[in-house]
């Protein structure tokens, strides 16, 4: 049996991915719930982010203007990736978008090797953010908890965005009935662009956070695209409380399963996908009969 400090190192483990997850997996199920795109470049473009990041902090020393940059960047690259590519797919099968945005994600980690190399590379934690915190039960490196702590700030931040303002009336009215907005005079296509650019900047905002804490590499953003995929099918379609709720159960079964057994722990993970599409196909803040 694991020890009580291993045990709940691996809980906060599990809540600091869990929270990446969810920052994540809201950019992904808002494109998807919303535009009805399957972002298969979700992955690679918070890699991107991730190099923007590491790129500035070394040249700078600033986390704030890396955080800045990466943000910056990837809204740019996701508005070109929208305009030039995505708006033709919109009407096409999932196919389709399935193989142009896996395609682009593949062309976006091929140009990043070109031009940082395919090594590893480590970003400097802040200052502010060195050192460990001692909890009494835990000690634990203090930048991870500062960073659940700046995860929450931006999940508010998206949430008060969705939930408060008129953008996000559209984008939530959008994943309920995409042409009903459409027949209500509001300009769809800039509202796409809008949407696309949100969720790029969740995930550009999540690559920054978390580029201190793992390799930058260029494969870094593969296996968090499928993570993400799997939250978005536990917590429902085009929820951003479903996102939340689903980044940080798949945290805790990744983390904890890994305390016992390595091997196990993407099977548990999966296994609980399943059991969730068993039990309610539409996930656990879905809505029934979305499309």
């Amino acid at each position: 049996m694991p020890s009580p400090s291993l045990f709940f190192a691996q809980l906060f483990n599990g809540l600091a991915l869990g929270s990446l997850l969810a920052l994540v997996s809201a950019g992904l199920t808002i494109i998807l719930g919303t535009l009805g795109v399957l972002n298969f470049a979700h992955g690679a473009m918070f890699m991107v982010a991730a190099y923007v990041a590491w790129w500035t902090m070394v040249a700078t020393q600033s986390y704030v203007l890396a955080a800045l940059a990466a943000c910056a960047v990837l809204v740019v690259l996701g508005m070109i990736i929208e305009r030039g590519i995505i708006q033709f797919y919109y009407s096409r099968p999932p196919e389709d978008q399935i193989l142009v945005t896996f395609g682009i994600g593949v062309v976006l980690v091929e140009v990043i090797r070109v031009i940082f190399g395919g090594i590893s590379h480590s970003m400097p934690v802040p200052d502010w953010g060195s050192g460990i915190v001692n909890m009494g039960f835990l000690i634990y490196p203090k930048y991870r908890v500062l960073a659940l702590g700046i995860i929450a700030v931006a999940l508010l931040a998206l949430y008060l965005v969705l939930y408060r303002t008129r953008l996000g009336l559209i984008v939530r009215a959008g994943i309920e009935d995409q042409r009903m907005v459409g027949l209500l005079g509001i300009n769809v296509k800039r509202t796409f662009l809008a949407v696309f650019a949100l969720g790029s900047l969740a995930v550009g905002f999540a690559g920054a956070v978390y580029a201190p804490i793992i390799a930058v590499n260029p494969e870094m953003g593969e296996q968090l695209l499928v993570q993400s995929f799997v939250v978005v099918v536990i917590g429902g379609l085009g929820s951003f409380p479903g996102a939340v709720i689903g980044g940080l159960i798949a945290g805790e079964i990744l983390t904890l399963t890994t305390m016992f057994n390595p091997a196990y722990s993407h099977v548990m993970l999966y296994l609980a996908m399943a059991v969730v599409l068993v039990l309610r196909p539409q996930g656990l803040f879905g809505v029934e009969g979305r499309e």
